[in-house]
């Protein structure tokens, strides 16, 4: 019968899921809880090596330093659960984080900097200013008005004939500052009009498209 752990490392390591193979740093780590806290949640496995090979957690020692990195190292607070698992004489540690109601989720970096970070795939990528904003405004009770004027018009018709825009292309073409640029793709997004799209090189916006349900 394959061990619970086992099964976890054979999915790899993914949006929900990462691999430590140990923690030296509790400011590095508060960049992961961050991460999966501001998205959807995940699963950090410790004592497992990035291909998957268990080596084996110091859990007492591992422990305290997630714990130092949610409550210390993070702003606000990040809660998680926690479960040692013993396999083939190795122990891992399982941590679980779910995903946040209180977004967005900051993590103080080695030079004393807060920045808050979102998972996409297997990466923890750095969130920019919208969707600060947007986690911002989701997180209190109170709506996001919308005025649809021309400057609205310009990016949603571009967004019509292409795919998607960058925050630059949008000042450029519509002809305003960033900061209105930002401010109108918040309320889009706020609206579920549009949506974000992370890559390496930056975030692209695009009309948000239904989800089909799968028969």
């Amino acid at each position: 019968m394959v061990h619970y752990i086992e099964k976890l490392i054979r999915e790899g390591e993914h949006q929900q899921q990462d691999f430590k193979f140990c923690i030296a740093d509790s400011r590095k780590i508060a960049k992961s809880l961050s991460a999966f806290a501001n998205t959807d949640g995940g699963k950090l496995l410790i004592g497992v090596k990035d291909n998957g090979k268990i080596a084996g957690a110091k859990v007492e020692e591992e422990f305290h330093m997630i714990k130092a990195a949610a409550d210390m190292y993070s702003r606000p607070k990040i809660a998680f659960e926690s479960k040692v698992w013993q396999i083939s004489g190795k122990n891992v540690l399982e941590i679980t984080v779910p995903p946040s109601k209180k977004m967005p989720h900051y993590a103080e970096n080695e030079k004393g900097k807060w920045l808050a970070y979102l998972r996409k795939d297997d990466e923890n990528i750095l969130a920019n200013k919208v969707l600060l904003e947007v986690w911002k405004r989701k997180s209190k009770p109170i709506g996001t008005y919308l005025k649809y004027t021309e400057t609205e018009a310009v990016l949603m018709e571009y967004l019509n004939r292409n795919q998607e825009i960058s925050l630059n292309q949008y000042c450029r073409i519509a002809k305003i500052s960033r900061y209105k640029a930002e401010r109108i793709l918040v309320k889009l997004i706020c609206w579920n009009v549009i949506e974000l799209n992370f890559y390496a090189g930056g975030t692209k916006y695009l009309i948000k498209r239904e989800k089909t349900s799968k028969i």
